[in-house]
């Protein structure tokens, strides 16, 4: 079984992965990771750790995240319950896309994930209530290493497509953009 049909976005790096659903009368399948297949799409790690969250409600934004090198991770966000806008930012020092964001809509029923390369900050918005995903990193959490931009940050211009109901304490201290973040290294 072939479990993917990998997609390049406007962001070099960026992909969206589509997952192959095997259904019959008990139900479905689709294969959430196989490194084998995701090399094709840029991933060369081992998964190193595997989150799982729910975002109760409808509207909310989390992100936007990203670890500093050398602890820099590529992620595969999969929605496994509702729906989401999932958005990562170009952060990479030099790239021609720094500071771009892309979107894309991430659901239980569309099959797809977010493959996003190291050098980027990801959020998302729940769209639905009890909105649930499934991250794969490639290195664990490392708090020294945490960084983050102001998901409502009017120099990015983000397009939530609703509007934001809650942001965590966290990262509302996401510093907004200025002359002095330069990105971060490739």
């Amino acid at each position: 079984m072939s479990g993917f049909a990998i997609t390049d976005l406007p962001l070099p790096g960026l992909k969206c992965i589509g997952r192959q659903r095997v259904s019959d009368a008990r139900g479905h399948l689709a294969r959430l990771f196989c490194a084998d297949e995701l090399r094709a799409g840029g991933w060369v790690r081992p998964v190193a750790q595997i989150n799982h969250t729910c975002t109760a409600r409808k509207g909310t934004v989390r992100g936007l995240h990203f670890q500093h090198p050398p602890h820099a991770e590529m992620k595969l966000v999969s929605c496994i319950r509702g729906e989401i806008f999932d958005v990562a930012v170009d952060i990479r020092r030099g790239s021609q896309t720094f500071l771009c964001w892309h979107g894309e809509r991430l659901s239980a029923g569309n099959n797809r994930a977010l493959l996003i390369p190291e050098g980027f900050a990801h959020g998302f918005q729940a769209l639905t209530d009890d909105a649930e995903l499934i991250y794969c990193h490639s290195v664990p959490y490392n708090a020294a290493a945490e960084g983050g931009l102001d998901p409502q940050d009017p120099k990015l211009g983000i397009h939530w497509p609703l509007p934001t109901v809650e942001l965590s304490a966290r990262d509302a201290r996401h510093p907004r953009l200025d002359g002095s973040f330069v990105g971060v290294s490739p």
